[in-house]
């Protein structure tokens, strides 16, 4: 039986959906979402048993999954992830970005060329090569919508996390880069920003000291929920004329 939102809500029927690092978390709970409302979401992350937990998780409450194995850093592990998604009914029609790393908590400057260009090959150009390989897919179902998950460091960054501040800032170019690039094609790009939000990579932070009593001051954390519904606005036809937009989901923006 489908779970009591999946039957209320079907916007998003007939859709696939791509999801990067959506086993646990903001991508999980997006990964969720998207499926109540109706599309069929492909998940992913590094490990097999992650992605099976997933995967039964999420058909136990009624709702259309596949999943597969997928660091998006390897260009085999991509191939697989377009493969995966195409065999539901031959397309794809949104691809959301979650899958992020941050191995180094220090010194921007103290950082070895291999922490950066880790950060920002999975980060950063990960989402620009996965959506090459997904574009004509995408073109061939008349268009789509891409989101990527970037994060408020970007605006307001957090001392020790440089390398991955850094990251998450470029993501948001990326996003005005390609929003220009692919509105010709029907495809939409858009970008959230998240707050400090109840994941495990939180809870690092805190551990780490990262996350200071005075950052909390201005909003409280969010949990994982509170970022999907805004994911499945954008990829909906009610958001069709909005694209470039970097939208911090937060309780707080420090934007004008």
């Amino acid at each position: 039986m489908l779970s009591k939102r999946a039957v209320q809500s079907q916007g998003l029927a007939g859709k696939v959906a791509v999801v990067t690092g959506s086993t646990k978390g903001i991508g999980l709970a997006i990964a969720r979402r998207l499926a109540q409302d109706g599309a069929h979401v492909v998940v992913s992350s590094r490990r097999q048993q992650n992605v099976d937990q997933a995967v039964a998780a999420l058909q136990g409450e009624g709702l259309s999954v596949t999943g597969t194995v997928c660091h998006v850093g390897k260009a085999e592990d991509r191939e697989r992830l377009v493969a995966t998604a195409l065999e539901h009914s031959g397309g794809v029609d949104f691809l959301v970005c979650v899958a992020g790393v941050n191995p180094l908590v220090g010194s921007t400057l103290g950082a070895s060329e291999q922490i950066w260009d880790k950060v920002l090959g999975v980060n950063v150009k990960a989402p620009a090569l996965l959506l090459s390989r997904l574009l004509p897919h995408m073109e061939n179902r008349g268009g789509g919508s891409v989101v990527l998950v970037s994060s408020m460091v970007a605006y307001l960054p957090v001392p020790k996390l440089g390398v991955y501040n850094t990251s998450k800032t470029a993501l948001l170019g990326l996003c005005k880069s390609l929003a220009m690039e692919l509105a010709p094609k029907g495809i939409r790009v858009n970008c959230i920003a998240p707050g400090v939000i109840k994941t495990d990579f939180s809870k690092v932070l805190d551990t780490a000291k990262v996350i200071t009593p005075a950052l909390l001051s201005f909003f409280r954390p969010g949990e994982a929920e509170e970022c999907s519904g805004i994911v499945s606005f954008l990829c909906s036809s009610d958001a069709c004329y909005i694209t470039g937009e970097n939208i911090v989901v937060a309780g707080y923006s420090p934007k004008l």
